[in-house]
């Protein structure tokens, strides 16, 4: 049976952005206004402060890994002493490529590695909402050296250096979903750790071509078909056939770019009786018919527009 999860990084396509080791010492406090990116941190020594958009503020301890995979407004501090409410830091580049935080003469008290990422794919805006909005890991030393291996591979030109980055960021995002909390909140993660919403989440993901309803769905969860659509509406955030639609279309998406199959083929992959059908489906999600996609694809990715997500109430 397919791996819902590992197949939705996949499709994501993360490619590194930034890494860097940052020292802090005394008080010190970043803020990171932009939106979107994916932001991680790993914890290798000492203690800090993260606060994201309005929540209250997480204490992170050594051994803690940060994943916020569409980052929000946020700001990030040293723990002990606090910084006063109007500072804000710039990190310094140091000698040996580290960047610093706070005082810069004596001896670190925190040492982070922290790295952004972006997804490649158009499908971003379909798949990204199906993720938990911050995941927060205590204790996991997997997470700190996949981190250190992008790092190292990040500063150093090596050959396949890009095929390499990418295998990593996979690997540490998957890492980092599969260790995340599933009760923090609705998504896939918590989706897949619920034993019968799984096997309906499998089910879609293994055979998305099949004449899927919320009866057979809710069947093959061995749930009445209402308590079947409100424990998955609650638990992912969008509805049965929603979710379905979007990873149709996602995967619809993926072929048009990497494949020179006919629409009327894709069409039967995802699910479709018809390709007049499937393109009207495709043409309302994305914006524009299958055959105009795929010649745009061919120079560029398109972006999915904001009013074309998830819609949690459709039955």
């Amino acid at each position: 049976m397919n791996d819902p999860l590992s197949e939705v990084v996949t499709l994501l396509r993360p490619t590194a952005a930034a890494s860097k080791v940052v020292t802090g010492a005394g008080a010190w406090r970043v803020r990171r206004p932009e939106a979107g990116q994916t932001f991680y941190c790993a914890v290798v020594e000492g203690r800090c402060r993260l606060r994201i958009a309005e929540r209250p503020a997480v204490e992170l301890a050594a051994g803690d890994f940060v994943l916020i995979p569409s980052a929000q407004r946020f700001a990030m501090s040293s723990a002990e002493p606090e910084p006063p409410g109007d500072v804000d830091d710039v990190p310094i580049a140091l000698a040996d490529g580290v960047f610093r935080l706070g005082d810069r003469d004596g001896p670190a008290t925190e040492r982070l590695l922290i790295g952004h990422c972006v997804f490649a794919s158009s499908d971003a805006d379909l798949l990204v909402p199906l993720l938990p909005g911050v995941v927060h890991v205590r204790g996991n030393q997997r997470l700190t050296t996949l981190v250190h291996l992008l790092g190292e591979e990040a500063r150093q030109r090596r050959p396949a250096r890009e095929v390499i980055l990418a295998r990593l960021l996979e690997v540490l995002l998957i890492e980092a979903l599969r260790a995340a909390d599933p009760t923090a909140g609705p998504g896939l993660v918590r989706g897949l750790t619920d034993p019968r919403l799984g096997a309906a989440i499998r089910c879609m993901h293994a055979h998305p071509d099949d004449a899927w309803t919320v009866t057979r769905l809710a069947q093959a969860a061995a749930l009445s078909r209402s308590a079947f659509f409100e424990h998955f509406t609650r638990a992912v955030g969008i509805a049965p056939m929603a979710y379905l639609q979007a990873w149709r279309m996602a995967l619809a998406k993926h072929v048009l770019r990497t494949e020179t199959v006919s629409v009327a083929e894709v069409a039967e992959r995802v699910g479709y009786g018809s390709a007049s059908a499937f393109s009207v489906a495709f043409a309302r999600h994305v914006g524009q018919p299958p055959a105009r996609y795929r010649q745009a694809g061919l120079s560029r990715e398109t972006v999915l527009p904001d009013a074309l997500r998830f819609e949690a109430g459709q039955r």
